[in-house]
């Protein structure tokens, strides 16, 4: 292999890292295919119409911890 070639390959490996990293962060970036949302999106806002419908209540709870917490062994399980 000749000198010349080798100063080929050298300056070319970068070079076509470089590349490489280009072309992948573009195409998961899309940074020519920007959407500005703000703009192009048309959001319609409505006002509430039902009402809320109680579920349960929770009164007097005196117990400081949750049954089953992984406080104390917490890397088992």
């Amino acid at each position: 292999m000749s000198d010349a070639s080798g100063l080929w390959q050298l300056a070319l490996d970068p070079a076509g890292a470089a590349g490489l990293y280009w072309a992948i962060n573009r195409y998961y970036r899309n940074t020519d295919k920007s959407h500005a949302f703000e703009r192009e999106t048309t959001v319609d806002a409505e006002p509430i119409t039902r009402p809320d419908h109680k579920v349960s209540e929770v009164e007097g709870t005196r117990k400081m911890r949750i049954a089953g917490d992984n406080v104390r062994a917490y890397r088992s399980g």
